[in-house]
């Protein structure tokens, strides 16, 4: 591992633990990308750039050497309005109005480790042997642009991260139209792109598509990551699939609009680039200022999709996620939402929380509802004080009648919101996002607090501190339900409001840094509309997501399907929920609901006091057999065996990295009459292993169980499931 400079040849050579990225200075200082994938010695790379005279309206860059051009040179970090005509990484605006910059490579430096970003999340190492970073300077003389790019190899993993920083080192004002951390060229098109894309409730499905010649692109203008478009895209090399093939994945280190996409070019080249979203963007840049972009992780796996996003989740379970409970196993939970919605009191609060106990439920979660006179969705949000029509003793009587039963208390917030009727709002109209004179458009019949505000930053840290000092709160679930419009700010010039969407993502961060900091003891999970904001940002501050406000069985399995390419399962929420589903209106068997949501951070959305002796039994065993397989499903290996994208049946499985352990789920859609037999074959095993079966009792071998396989189960109805373990035997 590490980063490899030929001073001579001006070569490149980053080397992870099975990859290697290769770029080189070539003419006046261009950075010309050379090779990404599977790891090389390094013997001659620089035969990787072909310079050849494409065509007259190809521009020459150089004099002296007609075949090079920008316009069909592999680049690192391009520009536009100087000979190249594609999508530029970056844009700038002169003082004269002019936008023409052109970036030549200055200098270098190598270090140990990996450094944070300023106000942004990002990846990080525990010691400076993990990983190693190259800073690239590239300057342009002319306006005085500076750009340092950031690159980190990790040691044990086939990870490479990028990132840019843009700095005014002239004497005038830029102004920046567009600001990506990263571009690279590839140099053929032959591949097929895959995104997660959707809506609410149906977050994260997957889809893929050929490239073709042109733009083709994933995109969020809602002023967060949103359940339309994840960011997140990944190219796939012909003949590539779940296990075999090249496949090259990109992830955005960050919450807000973002842009991430393919350009093909007229010969066939293809542009991969990712970033902040330009639309409707701007930075003013003053002299000696910076802007840092966000942090894109960068994933190549020659063991197709399975394998890059194993990478993913190793990476993101543990160098990206922080704080106690990023290697602890987490608490089964209930939450009350889908069982009361708003209409509670503390002694239905409390027998929901008995019901749970009983059954083994070791967290209960308070939800919307609480505070201020919320009896709906209409009022009160930013008003973070008790309800006492609801809870007439407050919320520490009942923390502690929930604690008395030795369970754990948690609680819902929605801080970065207001209600037009809510005694905050009342008080600070101007405190949300707004544009003076135009409609204050609402969703929800909410607002959004304006965080590029300092005092809009510090109002929300002090009221939430106060609420989670008042009690012993040992979870918070973190909401936000609506996206951005008339997106500006009562306190910017203005010269500066398209800098208000990505200064409310930085005042956003800073927040949860100062809060999550100051609770340590506490297991925030993220939610936006449920799947809104699953985000590797948002994972940085809280390890867990909530994955979807659906909470059907059947549409999750898409939903968490989707979610596994890139997201470990440590990080997804997963309930049981009542039937009829109060999304979709299916009726599915408990067992399948619960077989489902064992996939996941487990816990229950339902009136527990509702269940049927039965029930209660089914539960019991549901509960017991998670407690027993939750270090698998949270810390193991993640394998898809089959897609619900593709077929009527879904099938997956955790193994622990040292393969003793291993846990499937079988999930039948619609029951097919006299349906073929056939069999489902298992990954990760260790082939020399033999393991005991659970079922059965009997011993297979791992080598059988992968290459053999299990015979598919036969069920009698719709929406059936099974579970298989597996255990080492010697």
């Amino acid at each position: 591992m590490g980063i490899h400079v030929d001073s001579q040849r001006q070569l490149f050579h980053l080397q992870a633990r099975n990859n290697s990225y290769v770029f080189q200075i070539v003419g006046r200082g261009y950075p010309a990308h050379l090779y990404w994938g599977r790891r090389v010695r390094g013997t001659r790379l620089e035969h990787l750039l072909e310079l050849t005279p494409r065509a007259s309206f190809s521009p020459s860059t150089a004099d002296d050497n007609p075949a090079l051009s920008l316009d069909t040179l592999p680049q690192e970090y391009p520009g536009y309005g100087s000979s190249d005509f594609r999508n530029p990484a970056y844009q700038i605006e002169l003082p004269d109005g002019t936008t023409v910059a052109e970036l030549i490579y200055d200098s270098h430096v190598i270090q140990k480790g990996k450094p944070g970003l300023e106000g942004l999340p990002s990846t990080y190492v525990e010691n400076e042997e993990e990983a190693e970073t190259l800073e690239l300077t590239l300057k342009d003389a002319y306006s005085g642009l500076r750009v340092v790019l950031t690159y980190t190899v990790f040691e044990n993993l086939d990870a490479i991260t990028r990132s840019a920083r843009l700095v005014n080192d002239g004497s005038g004002v830029l102004q920046l139209k567009r600001a990506l951390s990263m571009s690279l060229d590839f140099a053929h098109d032959q591949y097929e792109m895959v995104q997660l894309s959707g809506a609410w409730a149906r977050e994260r499905y997957l889809h893929k598509r050929k490239l073709v010649p042109g733009m083709q692109s994933v995109e969020s203008r809602r002023g967060a990551s949103s359940h339309v478009q994840n960011p997140f895209l990944a190219l796939m090399a012909n003949g590539a699939d779940e296990d075999h093939g090249d496949v090259y994945g990109i992830s955005l280190v960050y919450s807000g609009s973002f842009l991430a996409g393919v350009e093909v070019d007229q010969f066939h080249s293809a542009r991969l680039f990712m970033g902040l979203n330009p639309f409707d963007f701007g930075w003013r840049l003053e002299p000696g200022a910076s802007l840092q972009t966000p942090e894109v992780v960068m994933v190549h796996s020659h063991e197709g999709l399975g394998g890059m996003s194993r990478t993913y989740h190793d990476l993101y379970r543990s160098r990206l996620c922080r704080g106690v409970f990023r290697d602890q196993t987490r608490p089964i939970l209930v939450n009350n939402w889908e069982a009361t919605y708003f209409n509670f009191n503390a002694d239905k609060i409390e027998s929901i929380a008995k019901a749970g106990k009983e059954l083994g439920i070791e967290l209960f979660v308070l939800d919307d509802g609480w505070f201020g006179k919320r009896d709906d969705d209409t009022s009160s949000l930013g008003d973070w004080f008790v309800d006492r029509g609801k809870l007439p003793n407050g919320l520490e009587d009942l923390v502690e009648r929930v604690r008395s039963m030795e369970m754990q208390f948690g609680l819902w917030f929605e801080p970065e919101m207001v209600s037009p009727q809510s005694e905050l709002y009342r008080k600070h109209p101007d405190w949300c996002l707004h544009v003076e004179g135009r409609r204050r458009t609402k969703a929800r019949e909410q607002l959004i607090l304006d965080l590029s505000r300092k005092d809009v930053q510090d109002y929300i840290v002090q009221a939430v501190s106060d609420i989670l000092a008042s009690a012993p709160i040992t979870y918070v679930k973190w909401d936000m339900n609506r996206n951005m419009t008339e997106i500006g700010s009562a306190l910017l010039p203005p010269e500066r409001q398209r800098e208000t969407a990505h200064r409310y993502m930085l005042g956003l961060y800073s927040v949860l840094e100062r809060i999550t900091s100051a609770f340590p003891h506490i297991l925030f999970e993220s939610c936006s509309g449920g799947g809104g904001r699953f985000d590797p940002g948002m994972l940085y501050y809280m390890p867990q997501t909530w994955t979807s406000d659906n909470t059907d069985a059947i549409s999750r399995l898409k939903i968490q399907y989707g979610t596994s390419l890139v997201y470990p399962v440590s990080a997804m929420g997963a309930h049981v929920s009542a039937v009829p589903n109060h999304q979709v209106g299916r009726i599915t068997p408990l067992e399948t609901r619960g077989h489902v949501a064992l996939s996941g951070n487990f816990g229950y959305e339902l009136d527990l006091t509702k269940f049927s002796g039965e029930d209660n039994e089914i539960v019991k065993k549901q509960v017991e057999l998670y407690k027993e397989i939750r270090h698998l499903v949270q810390f193991g290996d993640f394998y898809r065996l089959l897609s619900p994208f593709e077929g009527n049946d879904t099938a997956w499985m955790f193994i622990s990295k040292d393969k003793r352990e291993a846990f499937a789920v079988y999930v039948s859609v619609l029951k097919e009459p006299y349906a073929p037999l056939s069999r489902f074959r298992l990954k990760g095993m260790d082939p020399d292993m033999n393991y005991r079966l659970d079922l059965d009792g009997k011993q297979y071998g791992g080598d059988e169980l992968m290459y053999a396989g299990l015979p598919v189960p036969q069920f009698h109805g719709d929406y059936e499931s099974r579970v298989y373990r597996f255990t080492a035997v010697e």
